[in-house]
C-alpha cells in the first residue's frame, strides 16, 4: 500500500524522523496508561493510533526499518486484517505474559544502540525485565521521553467527565470502613504511605465513580494515602463542592491530577511507602526519593475488593435476575423477527440487546463491546463488528454473542452460542464438548486457598480428550459494579502467585471454548461466586473447602447439543440450572418473552 493512501504508514515515517532526531532505534509502544488500566482512554491509545490494531491487548515496536505488534490468538485473525497495509508485521504469542518483543528488539537493534519506552506508561514490574534484557544486550534503555507527542498532532485530552458517588444501599460499606481496612493491611507491612494508581482500586476505596474510560465504571486518579489522610490526585472540576466536602469529611483531600508526582518526590527519610510493582509505572517509581523507604506487595485494595461482601453479593444476584430478563426479551424479539423474514445483523444484534438492558433497573452502562459474532466470525474470540465490517445473520449457522453490563448493583458477563436454522453434527459436537468443561468446572469443589490457575484444566480436560483446546484463559475476576476483568484471581495458564489464593467472595467467569478459522467459534460463559461448601466429617483434617454458585441466569440452547455426548449427572446439572433460569426470571417476564423461557429452560 502506497504511504500516502496509508494513515499508519504516515504515522510510522513521522515517527521514525522523531526517533532518528532522538537517536532512538527501537521505540516500545505497550498497550497502557499511567494507570496501567486494560482499557485505554483515547489520550493513551498511541499502538491503537499508531497501528491500526484495536484489539485490547498487544505490543507495537518500531525499529528503523521494522516494526512488529505482538498478539496472543485471541487477535490474530483481526490483527491479521487491522494491520494490511500497514508495513507493521504481526508476531504471534502464546500469552499476554510473553517476553517476544524482548527477544525481537534484541535482534533488530545493534549493540550500543538505543530503545526507548515511556516510563510513564510502563509497570515497574515490566520496566524491570526490559532494562535486564537491555543491559544484557548492551543496549542503552530512554525512559525519559514521550515520543509520541510531537507527531500526534491531535492527540486527545484528558477526559473531563465528572465523578459521582456511589452510595448505599448499593454501596453498603462506607469509604472511612474501606480505607481502615486499607490501612491496617499497611500497617502490617509497616507503612505509613501508600501510592495507589489503579482506577478501579481507587474507586473502590472512595466509593466514586466515573466515566473516563469505555466500559468502566472508573475516572482518571491517583491516590496517596497516609495515617490519616488521603489525597486523590484528580483533574481539575471533576468533583462537584458538595461530593468534595463529603471526601473531606473521611480526610481525602482532593488535590490536581498533575500533582501526584510533585507528592511522591516530597516523601521523606521518615516514610515508608508501600507501591505494588505490578500496580505502578516506572515514572511514578523513579519520582520517590532515594532516602525514602520502599515496600513492594500488592495493593491490599485488590484483595479487599475481589472478596464481595454478602450484601453485595445479593445485589450481584439481583442485576443478575434483571440482565437475564433483558436477554430473555431480547431473544424472544430476535427468534420471532427471523421467522417473519426480517433481516438482522451483528449491528442490529449489539443495538437490540443493548437496548433490552439500558430499560432494566440499575442500569447503568455496558460492560464491554458487545460482541455478536456470526459464523466465521465467532472464530475471533474479541471480534467486534462495525459498521465498515459485518455480517448478516443469514441461513444456517451458529451465533456467539458475549456481551455484559454495568449495573448499580453489580457487573454482568456471559457467552451463549445460538442455533440459526439447523445445528451440524460438527457444532453439535463442539457446544457440547464446550458445555462440559463449563459445567464441569461449575461443580467442582476445592480447598480455600487453591491458587486459581489450578483449576484451568478441569474446564479443558473434555477438549483435550478429543484434541481440542482454546487460546484465552478459562475464567478472569469480575468487578462489583467496576472493571469487568479484575484480578487477583485468574483461572488460567499463568504461572500462579500466592495473591490468586481462590477466597469465600470472589466473582469468577468460567467460558471455555472451541475456534475453528473459517467456520464458527463456541463458547459458553457463566459467572460464578466462590461460597463455603458444606462441611463434611472429615472437616477437621483436611479444612475448609469452596464451591461455586452459579450467578448467570439465561438458557443455554439445547439445540446446540449433542445428548449422546453428555453424561446423566450432567444432563441433571442442565436441567438443574434450567428450573433455577426459570423460577428467578419468570416473574421478571410477561407474553413472549415468557413462553420463550419456558421454551428455552424445558429440561432434556
Amino acid at each position: 500500500m502506497d504511504i500516502r493512501t496509508s494513515p499508519q504508514r504516515l504515522r510510522l515515517a513521522r515517527l521514525r524522523e522523531q526517533m532518528a532526531h532522538d537517536g532512538v532505534d527501537a521505540l516500545l509502544v505497550p498497550s497502557s496508561d499511567p494507570h496501567l488500566s486494560e482499557y485505554l482512554p483515547a489520550r493513551w491509545q498511541g499502538r491503537e493510533w499508531l497501528s491500526g490494531f484495536t484489539g485490547s491487548m498487544g505490543t507495537l515496536v518500531v525499529a528503523r526499518d521494522r516494526a512488529a505488534l505482538f498478539a496472543d490468538s485471541r487477535y490474530w485473525v483481526q490483527a491479521e486484517r487491522e494491520l494490511a497495509g500497514s508495513g507493521i508485521e504481526l508476531e504471534r504469542i502464546a500469552s499476554a505474559a510473553s517476553s517476544a518483543h524482548l527477544d525481537w528488539i534484541v535482534q533488530q537493534v545493534a549493540r550500543g544502540g538505543t530503545v526507548a519506552v515511556d516510563g510513564q506508561v510502563l509497570g515497574l514490574a515490566a520496566a524491570q525485565a526490559l532494562r535486564a534484557r537491555c543491559e544484557s544486550a548492551g543496549l542503552l534503555l530512554r525512559t525519559d521521553a514521550d515520543l509520541l507527542q510531537p507527531v500526534w498532532p491531535d492527540r486527545p485530552a484528558l477526559p473531563a467527565a465528572p465523578v459521582v458517588a456511589h452510595r448505599a444501599p448499593q454501596a453498603p460499606q462506607a469509604r472511612a470502613d474501606k480505607l481502615a481496612a486499607v490501612r491496617a493491611a499497611m500497617a502490617r507491612h509497616g507503612a505509613t504511605r501508600h501510592f495507589v494508581s489503579t482506577v478501579d482500586d481507587i474507586a473502590w476505596i472512595t466509593n466514586l465513580r466515573g466515566s473516563d474510560v469505555a466500559y468502566n465504571p472508573v475516572f482518571l486518579a491517583h491516590l496517596l494515602i497516609g495515617p490519616d489522610r488521603a489525597q486523590l490526585f484528580v483533574g481539575a472540576g471533576k468533583v462537584p463542592e458538595a461530593l468534595r466536602a463529603e471526601l473531606a469529611a473521611d480526610g481525602i483531600m482532593v488535590e490536581p491530577y498533575e500533582q501526584a508526582a510533585a507528592a511522591l518526590g516530597r516523601l521523606g527519610e521518615e516514610d515508608l511507602l508501600l507501591i505494588d510493582p505490578k500496580r505502578v509505572t516506572l515514572g511514578f517509581r523513579e519520582c520517590v526519593p532515594p532516602g525514602c523507604r520502599v515496600v513492594e506487595a500488592i495493593n491490599p485494595s485488590t484483595l479487599l475488593k475481589s472478596r464481595k461482601s454478602a450484601e453485595e453479593a445479593a445485589f450481584v444476584r439481583a442485576a443478575m435476575a434483571e440482565d437475564g430478563a433483558a436477554m430473555c426479551i431480547f431473544y424472544a424479539e430476535f427468534e420471532a423477527s427471523l421467522a417473519r423474514g426480517e433481516r438482522w445483523t451483528e449491528l442490529t444484534i449489539d443495538e437490540r440487546l443493548s437496548a433490552a438492558r439500558a430499560a432494566r433497573p440499575g442500569f447503568v452502562g455496558l460492560s464491554f463491546p458487545t460482541i455478536a459474532a456470526w459464523r466465521a466470525n465467532g472464530a475471533m474470540p474479541h471480534y467486534r463488528a462495525t459498521p465498515e465490517s459485518h455480517a448478516a445473520i443469514e441461513g444456517d449457522g451458529l451465533l456467539l454473542i458475549d456481551s455484559g453490563a454495568q449495573y448499580l448493583g453489580g457487573t454482568t458477563d456471559i457467552t451463549r452460542v445460538w442455533a440459526i436454522g439447523e445445528a451440524s453434527a460438527a457444532v453439535r459436537r463442539d457446544c457440547t464438548l464446550v458445555l462440559a468443561g463449563m459445567l464441569g468446572l461449575s461443580r467442582t469443589r476445592f480447598p480455600r486457598g487453591t491458587l486459581a490457575p489450578m483449576l484451568d484444566a478441569i474446564a479443558r480436560a473434555p477438549l483435550w480428550a478429543q484434541g481440542l483446546d482454546y487460546g484465552h484463559g478459562t475464567g478472569h475476576g469480575v468487578g462489583y459494579f467496576l472493571n469487568v476483568h479484575e484480578g487477583p484471581q485468574s483461572i488460567s495458564r499463568t504461572m500462579p502467585d500466592a495473591n490468586m489464593a481462590m477466597e469465600p467472595g470472589m466473582i469468577t467467569s468460567i467460558e471455555p471454548g472451541v475456534y475453528r478459522p473459517g467456520q464458527w467459534g463456541v463458547r459458553i460463559e457463566n459467572l460464578v461466586l466462590n461460597v463455603p461448601a458444606a462441611p463434611t466429617a472429615d472437616a477437621d483434617t483436611f479444612g475448609e473447602f469452596l464451591e461455586f454458585e452459579t450467578l448467570t441466569l439465561c438458557p443455554i440452547d439445547t439445540r446446540c447439543l449433542d445428548r449422546s455426548l453428555l453424561r446423566a449427572d450432567e444432563i441433571d446439572w442442565l436441567n438443574a440450572y434450567h428450573a433455577t433460569v426459570r423460577a428467578r426470571l419468570a416473574p421478571l417476564l410477561a407474553g413472549a418473552a415468557l413462553a420463550w423461557l419456558e421454551r428455552r429452560c424445558a429440561p432434556i
